[in-house]
């Protein structure tokens, strides 16, 4: 809060200084409202993305069409991974909110190994496709597919390395406001991921095998 100055005297105009605690605020106001800005840029860009495939998604050029080459049992498991991690997430939020960094970190972790699994099955996926052929070469519908699902995997890429990043700092020093903020940061990110990912499995993989 802003206090009157000890020193000022009677009569004299009041002398207003801030305080740590207002210092603390406005950093952590700039930085949350700087995060969401960076939210919504991705936000356009998904949906930039979203736009250049559905305009490409019939242009099979002689190629693979969807029907012929997604595996919805694997992206269905693929989809409970990340499912499941934005839980995990909300556990480590929960903990946080409580105080608890050791469960922090454990949720956190376990987050971080659901997020692992997602890459680890769209490395498979995108690995079993150039080798049947269907490369982002192939035909306009394969380069929007690869960009759109592939941009969100460099995005849980990502979102891994924070959380790795966190880990540290939280054994480093604790659950400080700082971390506080990078942790509410992080969760939000990690969710729109979620969200993101939802609309790729509607709208490219069930969409695609149902036409």
């Amino acid at each position: 809060m802003t206090t009157l100055s000890p020193t000022a005297e009677d009569g004299a105009p009041p002398v207003f200084y801030q305080t740590e605690a207002d210092e603390h605020d406005h950093s952590a106001g700039g930085t949350t409202l700087g995060f969401w800005i960076y939210l919504m840029s991705d936000a356009l860009i998904f949906a930039t993305l979203f736009a250049t495939y559905g305009v490409l998604s019939t242009s099979y050029a002689g190629g693979p069409a969807p029907s012929q080459i997604f595996d919805l049992k694997l992206v269905a498991l693929n989809t409970a991974m990340l499912l499941i991690s934005s839980i995990t997430c909300g556990m480590a939020m929960i903990a946080m909110e409580q105080g608890q960094v050791r469960s922090t970190q454990l949720w956190l972790a376990i987050t971080g190994l659901f997020g692992a699994a997602f890459i680890g099955i769209e490395l498979y996926e995108f690995t079993e496709l150039i080798h049947e052929g269907a490369t982002p070469m192939r035909s306009g519908f394969l380069s929007g597919f690869f960009t759109l699902v592939g941009t969100h995997g460099l995005h849980v890429f990502s979102g891994l390395i924070w959380i790795c990043v966190m880990l540290v700092q939280l054994g480093q020093r604790g659950l400080v406001m700082e971390n506080r903020r990078r942790l509410m940061c992080l969760s939000m990110f990690w969710h729109l991921l979620d969200v993101v990912w939802i609309g790729v499995f509607t709208f490219v993989y069930l969409l695609g095998v149902l036409r």
